[in-house]
């Protein structure tokens, strides 16, 4: 059960003064959430600071400034498409204040002629005059004096005014309670940070600039209060799965060797190091889940085949899970060959398998017949039976959600879990999202692989880039040209798949495909084998080709609109090729005028080739909202931390959980009570509930 001193937080918004139905909705799609606590975490974008009172002819324009004058003459327009003015002044000049769609009625009453009134809001020069357009305040000088020196400023949705979610984060303020600390008392003193209530409150009502920067004192008590909630939640997850009764994994090593041998390169050292912690974890009797990072083309995959050959090895099976249909056939294509070198069978079963060849292979697994099975989301359909699942492998684990990974896990005896992705995280990000699992890197590429060059060029020289793709593809080269929409939209002027793709089909006839999102299975399929192996040339994708697809003929990638990508996704992109032994070009061709941040991004890609590089460089340069999307990739949403900045605060938050489980496993003591009241307030109860059913 939520304590009780949180109810007043998770009231419905709708309870605030001032947010009916439908002004709630709009506060909802403004901050993600329908309750009192959202409010809390939006955050003031600026300030308006009516400290500054000048006088008229000294008030500069663009500046907010709060001005004494007397209300001279009221000059209602001829129509309503014309704004209202009243014509004011002080003893140094005139100013006007501008009203649209004003009612004369209203403002003769707010501005009385021949009385004095102060105003407050933004300057503007407008043909030789002064003016403030509808002022944020108008009133006595008592009035005034009551209002805020300095008011926080928020960002807004359409509908929704300034006013009136001031007023509605005003009311949650007042019903934010004194909480238990949960800090650990030594370490808030050296920070000199305040207590919560304090320090929310100090979030809304910022004395300054200072005050709205990410390093705030009262900013970092908050960031590090929502880091320590996630990485508790994530340490308590990780204790579950430790107390849950796994089984010892060893095997003999027999048919690594055969792999071994087979393998036209010897492994890296990170490839060492990773099976090796992989096959540490396997023989310990707790259940496995491990994090296996590396960067596009650095040999996970292989690293995942010998991981599962030790469960079959101890007369078990593996399975191998990957998001998507072109990526289950191409593991199949890539480990086939070695498998049969072991002498055993792998399988493949993704939604394309019917009848009675699904029949087959579903009697084969649970026959053990088939000791190695590669596929899609279709292995956690119900009828899917393993007579003995030891090590589940899941590929690119951000495309799948945790009920996926646990659901594959279930189709076994405490069964271990190794996760890939070839999106190389930054740490902080790693440790938000994954801080429940170890984490192994390959930060080598296999021998062989050649440097890519990389050039930015701008897009008025498409041509001469279509001349250079005429040539290479005379000389037996294979190019992918990556576009980032799928048609025109009216709010878009970007080249579309289809017509760049109708474009070059006409210069090159016969010999250009068409791969998107949109494609069926076997059309994007077959679009794929005519490219690795048959009659085209030149495929026209979206950022589909992005994850693992492997044509080692393909040396050139044009990617159009590059100042449109993320970072992290240009370097996928890239790692599409030099997968052979030929040298291999990227050609980022980018709209302009480019943005710096866009400039960033293009000089970085073209600096290095190192996938967590890039990542941290991705990270500094978007933050971690944007990093990833976060929605889509199981991240975690943070409100007070940004990570970018907060990452030192991560690692002490990591360590202080940890601490704190080894000292208080269920957090019985009074912090751990705290620490509960922590969980509920970030929302991480799923977390708490595992303390009760253990």
């Amino acid at each position: 059960m939520r304590p009780q001193i949180l109810f007043p937080l998770f009231a419905p918004a709708t309870a605030l003064p001032g947010l009916g139905p439908r002004l709630g909705k709009l506060v909802e799609n403004l901050t993600g959430g329908t309750k009192v606590v959202d409010l809390l975490w939006h955050r003031p974008a600026g300030l308006i600071d009516r400290r500054f009172t000048p006088k008229v002819a000294e008030a500069p324009d663009g500046a907010v400034a709060t001005i004494a004058v007397t209300v001279h003459k009221h000059e209602p327009p001829p129509n309503a498409r014309r704004p209202y003015r009243v014509r004011c002044a002080d003893e140094t000049g005139p100013l006007d204040l501008v009203f649209f769609h004003a009612h004369r009625a209203y403002l003769e009453k707010l501005l009385p002629i021949g009385e004095e009134r102060v105003v407050s809001g933004r300057v503007e020069h407008y043909q030789g005059r002064v003016q403030m357009t509808h002022p944020d305040h108008v009133g006595t000088r008592d009035e005034i004096a009551k209002l805020a020196a300095i008011e926080p400023v928020y960002p807004l949705t359409a509908g929704l005014t300034l006013k009136v979610l001031t007023k509605a984060i005003r009311a949650a303020l007042e019903r934010a309670p004194e909480l238990p600390e949960w800090l650990d008392p030594a370490y808030r003193t050296r920070q000199k940070w305040p207590p919560w209530r304090q320090a929310i409150g100090a979030l809304h009502t910022p004395g300054g600039e200072a005050d709205l920067a990410p390093m705030a004192v009262f900013r970092q008590r908050l960031a590090y209060d929502e880091m320590l909630a996630n990485q508790l939640a994530l340490a308590l997850v990780r204790q579950t799965l430790r107390k849950r009764p796994g089984r010892r994994i060893e095997g003999d090593g027999h048919l690594r060797a055969k792999i071994a041998e087979a393998l036209p390169y010897r492994l890296t050292g990170s490839q060492e190091r990773a099976l090796a912690e992989i096959a540490g974890d396997l023989a310990q009797p707790s259940c496995m889940l491990r994090l296996l990072q590396g960067d596009v083309g650095s040999g996970k995959t292989v690293v995942a085949l010998l991981a599962m050959l030790i469960a079959v090895e101890a007369g078990a099976q593996g399975v191998l899970m990957a998001p998507t249909e072109i990526l289950a056939r191409q593991h199949l294509a890539a480990l086939e060959p070695l498998v049969q070198a072991a002498g055993l069978r792998i399988g493949l079963l993704t939604g394309r398998e019917k009848g009675k060849n699904r029949q087959a292979i579903l009697d084969d697994l649970a026959s053990g017949a088939l000791p190695l099975i590669v596929g899609t989301h279709a292995l956690i359909e119900a009828d899917v039976v393993f007579r003995d699942l030891a090590l589940a492998v899941i590929d690119e684990q951000h495309r799948f959600g945790v009920h996926q990974r646990l659901d594959l896990a279930g189709k076994g005896r405490a069964v271990d879990v190794l996760v890939m992705t070839a999106t190389p995280i930054p740490r902080t990000l790693t440790l938000t999202a994954y801080g429940d699992m170890d984490v192994s890197r390959l930060t080598e590429k296999p021998p062989g692989r050649t440097p890519i060059d990389t050039r930015a060029i701008p897009l008025e020289r498409i041509e001469e880039v279509i001349s250079a793709v005429a040539r290479a593809t005379g000389q037996g080269a294979k190019v992918y040209w990556v576009c980032p929409l799928v048609e025109e939209t009216e709010t878009s002027d970007l080249a579309a798949v289809t017509e760049r793709h109708a474009h070059l089909a006409q210069r090159f006839p016969g010999k250009v495909g068409l791969v998107h999102g949109r494609l069926k299975g076997t059309e994007k399929d077959r679009a794929m084998a005519d490219f690795a192996q048959g009659p085209i040339d030149i495929l026209v994708a979206t950022t589909v080709i992005e994850v693992g697809v492997d044509v080692p003929a393909a040396t050139i990638m044009v990617i159009e609109h590059a100042e449109r990508f993320g970072l992290a996704q240009l370097h996928q992109l890239r790692g599409r090729v030099g997968r052979g032994a030929k040298a291999s070009t990227c050609l980022l061709l980018y709209g302009q005028p480019l943005g710096e941040t866009a400039k960033a991004r293009l000089a970085c890609l073209r600096s290095t080739d190192d996938g967590f590089v890039i990542a941290e460089e991705d990270l500094r340069l978007r933050g971690a909202g944007e990093l990833l999307g976060t929605r889509q990739s199981g991240l975690p949403e943070f409100h007070l931390a940004d990570l970018a900045v907060h990452g030192d605060l991560l690692a002490t938050a990591r360590d202080d959980a940890k601490l704190i489980l080894e000292r208080d496993p269920d957090l019985e003591s009074p912090r751990g009570q705290a620490l509960r009241v922590l969980l509920y307030l970030f929302e991480r109860d799923a977390q708490v509930k595992t303390l009760r059913s253990g």
